[in-house]
């Protein structure tokens, strides 16, 4: 029994004993001289291709563009180093700034970390090993990690465990402090406070009886909150009318590619493109003409649009609706005071940016929903199931050493090229589970939009905490499994065939707890390989060698479309959740291995750093946000972060208790930490989520906030407009073609071909040349200088402006024939000459004027003439707004309603705006108003000096960054 003992014992000690150093420094080495390559490419490709390198450049929100970058070999590293946090928050975004400063975060703590572990840490464990572990049963690497160390040395270990601990909570608390400043001054920002969804509320679940807007003011009137709601608008069922519009611009789409391949090269082709209709996997079907095909296509669509938009029935009513409030602050009072609370059993929250709704899923009942999210997690444990069959071959990859005396083959290419054994043993498994790592985001997101995502934004969080679950259960939890039981069966083998009894084999089971603790320890040489792929794949994303490739291939094989060539010469976008839950794991992998195998840490501090900087590139210069959600990633990523510490622990708890056969309480000295963890978390969810999700205005906030009109909203029907489903006004695409096509259509089509021109809403409304051919479908040419993006188009597509640029306009008064213009500020003497020029003065409003008090009250009520004789001093705030009423044209002060105090205290005074200039309203003579009378309004600019850092420019917006024209 003691010799089938000790030869598995030899087994084991030998596991990996010389493969391990070679495969990881073949690894290493190759990673790194592909990588040094990729990154000259990318310094010499870029100066020439600043389309892909640098598209915002060109194409930025506002006068916002990123800072100038020299084409020198490195000249893109000095914007880098000399762009801070607050000009990156006004030119790229919160959720970009949030990521990057995420990534700061992992860089620091990691460095922190690897100075801990491998001053304490690597010390004692080679000492130990030198002293303690025969030199035929270690190598470099074992003798770094806590594999072989026992005894009261591996209290370091677990008190290097605490000090991380505290370590990510003290780092954690810091980026948290400065992620709330960033949180208060994106709500404070101009782009934000006149965006119009920013004070507006999202109902879901409406009951049937409350499917109107009336029911809908019914809801808010049984709230009994605070604050008015200034319009209200119940949604409208659009049926099948959204999956026409895209089934029609998908054909479209396909039409266009047909003939741009077909005329390529300004000539025919060869033959007329075909199509098989009704085919399975290109089997069987009807071979059909497809530019014909297209054509009838494209007719019947359209017919089908107009006949549907003509029946459809905007009676019936969704089971969701919106409601805009007076101002931004008081929108975020009442959704704070609602949160948790069903009135009516409705859900109401604030209100995302319409670019950001997911609009198939909003009307889902609450009973669908469940449906489609117990069948999404179903095929989740489907794909993490199958998922094990690429961990179970990537698991042997890197067992190949110890398949050797069971497969012949692989012992012959051992002896005969261990280099080449080695090399292969190292590379490719980390390369075969990146392949399969391409498919699992593409997956994650389709389920999460399939369970009923209800926004972009939702969606990435869901993404983050789904695939974030997934890669540490299957590539950490299941791999380490598959590797314990791997190496417990070859034990057994191994004794079978030294014809042990079994007897034997039932108590030499006592070794499995070792087995175990050996087998994820050996595990830290596959994340030694890992990294550096990793590392590759970050400068790789940088060169985007594949883009180029594929965009030569396509041009050249193809050919392109105008509308493909429109689209890609726009910025692309930051897919956030792939890359926090990269980032995410690789953490885990990093903070799990940190106290066990220091060099794991090490690779994983490289990889942050490396990637801080490539990141930083992307955002300021290649990537944009798809809709900008104000980093509210941010929390997820932590909690995520949060969970990696306690993954941590816990697998020191298990390495402590398998040393001591969990036989002593020794282990428990490993659970304080988790305590703390925990401790913090709560500590996080009262102190800092409530003003990370909301906007917690201040008393003077509340008082100088701007009010806007209810008239103006409900006459404008602005809240319809802006949030109505995007399918009842979506222009639908018109087939496009390069001008120098043209004449060949003429080749193509057999009948006449009438000359006409189509107004084309990509292009802004811009009417173009266009062919009528038969079929009455109407193909636009574009010409050569026409196929890029116009940057003035791009900035009216993704900005908020032109949207809420309507809330400046001038509001109809009393008799809805005239407009006044107002003073900028409070001018009490002016009040005689508008009783002289009355109603017959004609000046255009720039602000949206408020609702009155009284609308039989003129708009200067004669008790302001008291007013104006007291001192300024005496203009107390305990005055009621009535006897406040400010002339036309200045936003109303907002009454300070406390009814629940305590929303009002958690800001903190460091961000109480100074005087405006609304408050000064003493002894100035009446004198028209500055054309720039905008600026006199809130907020103030000095409403918070974390934003007062930097210069603002108000022509773009942040807040409504990074969407999508929808």
């Amino acid at each position: 029994m003691s010799g089938v003992a000790d030869e598995a014992g030899k087994l084991i000690d030998d596991n990996s004993r010389t493969l391990a150093p070679v495969a990881v420094g073949s690894q290493v080495a190759l990673m790194s001289i592909i990588s040094v390559v990729t990154i000259l490419a990318f310094n010499l490709l870029r100066p020439k291709n600043k389309v892909i390198y640098e598209p915002k450049v060109k194409y930025h929100v506002g006068n916002k563009p990123p800072p100038r970058i020299s084409d020198s070999l490195l000249g893109w590293l000095p914007p880098l180093i000399h762009t801070k946090e607050p000009e990156l928050l006004d030119k790229i975004g919160l959720d970009a700034v949030a990521f990057l400063r995420f990534n700061r975060l992992m860089r620091w703590l990691f460095l922190g970390i690897v100075g801990l572990t491998c001053a304490v840490l690597i010390p004692i464990n080679v000492t130990f090993n030198l002293k303690n572990v025969d030199a035929k049963k270690r190598d470099i690497l074992s003798m770094l990690t806590i594999r072989d160390v026992s005894g009261n040395l591996l209290y370091a270990h677990v008190a290097v465990t605490y000090l991380i601990t505290l370590m990510i909570i003290g780092v954690i608390h810091i980026h948290w402090t400065a992620m709330i400043k960033l949180r208060h001054t994106w709500f404070r920002s101009p782009e934000y406070l006149e965006s119009f969804y920013a004070r507006t509320l999202t109902i879901t679940r409406i009951p049937k009886k409350n499917k109107s807007d009336e029911g809908l003011r019914a809801i808010f009137e049984s709230t009994k909150v605070p604050y008015p709601t200034t319009s209200v608008h119940i949604n409208r069922k659009v049926g099948k009318l959204p999956e026409l519009i895209e089934y029609h611009n998908t054909t479209v789409r396909e039409f266009e590619a047909v003939l741009v391949k077909y005329l390529k090269n300004g000539r025919l082709g060869k033959k007329r493109p075909t199509i098989r209709v009704g085919a399975t996997c290109g089997i069987g079907g009807m071979k059909k003409d497809a530019i014909d095909f297209y054509t009838a296509k494209l007719q019947r669509t359209e017919a089908a649009i107009e006949e549907y938009r003509r029946q459809i029935d905007t009676r019936k009513a969704e089971n969701y609706g919106f409601a805009s409030m007076d101002a931004v602050p008081y929108a975020h009072v009442v959704a704070k005071r609602l949160k948790g609370k069903h009135p009516k059993g409705t859900k109401i929250e604030l209100a995302p940016n319409p670019k950001d709704i997911i609009w198939n899923n909003m009307n889902k009942s609450p009973s669908e929903l469940y449906h489609k999210k117990t069948i999404g997690f179903l095929w989740l444990a489907a794909v993490c199931f199958f998922n094990t069959v690429p961990l179970l071959f990537i698991s042997i990859l890197a067992n190949l050493e110890t398949l050797r005396d069971y497969v012949p083959f692989l012992n012959v290419w051992a002896n005969a090229s261990p280099g080449s054994f080695a090399f292969i043993s190292g590379v490719l498994p980390p390369t075969i589970s990146a392949i399969f790592g391409f498919f699992l985001p593409i997956i994650m997101r389709w389920l999460t939009k399939y369970m009923g995502a209800l926004t972009h934004s939702k969606l990435d969080r869901a993404v983050i905490a789904r695939y974030y679950s997934f890669l540490i259960i299957s590539q950490l939890v299941i791999f380490t499994l598959i590797g314990v039981i791997f190496n417990s069966v070859r034990e057994i083998v191994l004794q079978i065939g030294a014809k042990a009894s079994f007897q034997e084999i039932l108590d030499n089971l006592n070794t499995l707890p070792q087995t175990i603790h050996r087998t994820y320890i050996n595990q830290a040489s596959y994340w030694l390989t890992f990294f550096p792929l990793r590392g590759f794949l970050v400068v790789f994303d940088l060169a985007q060698i594949i883009n180029l490739v594929w965009i030569s291939f396509k041009t050249h094989v193809f050919g392109r479309t105008p509308r493909d060539i429109r689209e890609w010469t726009q910025p692309p976008e930051f897919q956030y959740a792939i890359y926090y839950t990269n980032i995410l794991f690789m953490g885990a992998v990093g903070l799990v291995f940190a106290p066990l195998a220091p060099l794991v840490a090490v690779s994983a501090a490289i990889i942050f750093w490396m990637g801080s900087w490539v990141y930083k590139y992307q955002l300021m210069f290649v990537f944009v946000s798809k809709v900008e959600s104000g980093g509210r990633l941010w929390n997820v990523a932590i909690n995520r972060l949060l969970f990696s510490a306690v993954l941590m622990q816990l697998l020191m708890v298990l390495t402590i208790g398998l040393q001591y056969r969990f036989k002593s309480l020794q282990w428990l000295s490993t659970i304080p930490p988790i305590l703390f963890i925990i401790a913090y978390k709560i500590y996080i969810n009262h102190a800092y989520l409530p003003a990370f999700r909301y906007f917690i205005p201040t008393d003077d906030e509340i008082r100088l906030a701007r009010v806007h009109s209810e008239r103006a909203d409900a006459r404008g029907s602005r809240l319809q407009r802006r949030f109505g489903h995007p399918a009842l006004h979506a222009e639908l695409f018109t087939p496009m073609l390069h001008a120098k096509m043209m004449p060949l259509l003429s080749q193509v089509y057999h009948g006449r071909i009438a000359n006409d021109e189509a107004k084309m809403e990509e292009y802004g409304g811009q009417k173009l040349e266009a062919q009528v051919v038969p079929g009455g479908i109407k193909i636009a040419a574009v010409s050569q200088n026409e196929l890029a993006y116009d940057p003035a188009l791009y900035q009216r597509d993704r900005g908020e402006v032109d949207w809420d640029a309507r809330s400046m306009t001038s509001t109809v008064l009393l008799d809805g024939t005239d407009s006044i213009k107002s003073p900028p500020g409070p001018k009490l003497p002016g009040y005689d000459q508008y009783l002289v020029g009355g109603l017959h003065q004609h000046y255009q409003s720039e602000i949206e004027l408020t609702k009155m008090d009284n609308m039989q009250e003129p708009l200067l009520h004669p008790r302001d003439y008291y007013q104006q004789s007291q001192a300024p001093s005496q203009l107390s705030l305990s005055i009621p707004p009535s006897l406040h009423q400010e002339p036309f044209g200045t936003s109303r002060e907002a009454p300070i309603h406390r009814p629940y105090s305590p929303y009002l205290s958690e800001q903190s005074p460091a961000y109480s705006p100074t005087q405006s200039p609304e408050l000064q309203v003493d002894h100035q003579p009446y004198q028209r108003p500055a054309a720039h009378s905008l600026s006199q309004q809130y907020p103030p600019r000095q409403a918070s000096p974390y934003y007062n850092q930097h210069t603002r420019q108000d022509s773009g917006n942040m807040a409504g960054r990074g969407a999508h024209r929808t």
